[in-house]
């Protein structure tokens, strides 16, 4: 009985902390009696201690019933507020990637958030015959099949339009799509380059606007810092994991491993492409305007957006992550394994946040793996 006292009553103060609504139990109280005493109620009625323990603790569980109930209904709201349900069955998704690519892991970062179940195809990024269907080379591609097949380009053009889906009052994705158009324009080279008209707005009806960005700033914020991910973060990748000759070659043995290369064309991708990358990386160097040491550029990126995020909330998104997080996870996850990786984690301040995103990809995946079985 002293050990259900002291459960209940544990049980009881972590639920006060959550909604200030749990049974207070005052340190003094007594739920078990020594002896045989009785206890005077009013009205006259003598009863045993023991019976007096009983029905308190009986008392107590139907009060703390009554709070958990209360307490999971609540956090049941807000989960619903902050993410819509999952589409229904008769959307299918199909990612064409390069696994080492960080644009590629910035998706799948987001779609594993998310728990949306999505087939891979792994592309060779020599030949690229998987995407031959396709007049754009890049990759990620996204094939999403709500009853017509849809093909979406570009990683940030792909987690807007998602996402839009997902909060959509009327989900159809091609009309989603619709609303971030292609511009094709000509750069200072004369070659022909595609950009996106919205790609970085999640497209709301506004009766839902406050619902799910309770600010103008929380808005503007995530699209401001998932700019920064496309324009500086992501170009900090490659000069980091190419940084030396030995870095490239293990960078390449990674890629070579991970990616889909026959025998004959992952010994030349290794050697070769390690090689190649290592000046490629130089030129990269030059292009952005990067240090000598380019680590330290690398650090002061991350380190700038744990600064943005601050000590007053886990992710920037508050509770629990929104697209800037999902999208700086995704990039900077390619490095794991790598010394570019672990430099980074001995060298700025990014650990914590880092290991709660991974935690809360990990839970986002195991909820999805225990609901298709």
């Amino acid at each position: 009985m002293a050990a259900s006292y002291i459960r209940v009553r544990r049980v009881c103060a972590r639920l006060v902390a959550c909604n200030g609504q749990a049974l207070a139990l005052q340190p003094g109280s007594r739920f078990y009696g020594q002896g045989r005493g009785l206890q005077k109620l009013p009205g006259g009625l003598k009863v045993g201690k023991t019976a007096l323990s009983v029905a308190f603790v009986l008392g107590g569980t139907l009060g703390l019933y009554h709070t958990v109930r209360h307490c999971l209904k609540q956090e049941l709201h807000r989960a619903q507020q902050q993410y819509p349900k999952e589409p229904s069955s008769g959307l299918s998704l199909t990612l064409y990637q390069y696994k080492t690519c960080p644009f590629c892991s910035k998706v799948r970062a987001f779609l594993d958030f998310h728990s949306l179940p999505y087939e891979i195809v792994e592309v060779n990024p020599v030949l690229r015959k998987e995407i031959k269907f396709s007049n754009y080379r890049k990759v990620p591609i996204l094939i999403g099949d709500d009853g017509e097949k849809v093909q979406i380009n570009d990683s940030s053009v792909i987690i807007s339009a998602v996402k839009t889906y997902l909060l959509s009052r009327h989900r159809n994705l091609t009309r989603v799509i619709s609303y971030y158009p292609e511009m094709k324009s000509k750069n200072e080279k004369g070659k022909e380059v595609v950009e996106y008209n919205n790609k970085y707005w999640v497209m709301l009806e506004e009766q839902d606007e406050n619902q799910f960005y309770p600010t103008k700033e929380a808005r503007k914020e995530e699209m401001k810092w998932r700019k920064w991910v496309d324009d500086w973060l992501v170009h900090l990748i490659s000069p980091n994991v190419y940084r030396t000759p030995g870095e490239a070659l293990d960078s390449f043995d990674y890629i070579v491993r991970e990616g889909k290369f026959g025998p004959f064309e992952g010994f030349f991708a290794k050697y070769f492409g390690a090689a190649a990358m290592f000046f490629v990386s130089k030129r990269l160097k030059s292009r952005h305007h990067l240090h000598d040491d380019v680590r330290q550029d690398l650090y002061k990126a991350v380190d700038q957006w744990v600064a943005a995020v601050g000590k007053h909330r886990p992710f920037m998104g508050g509770e629990l992550p929104n697209l800037a997080d999902l999208a700086v996870y995704g990039v900077l996850r390619v490095m794991e394994g790598l010394k570019a990786f672990d430099d980074m984690m001995e060298n700025t301040k990014i650990k914590a946040w880092y290991k709660r995103m991974e935690k809360n990809i990990q839970n986002s995946q195991a909820v999805n793996c225990c609901s298709n079985h």
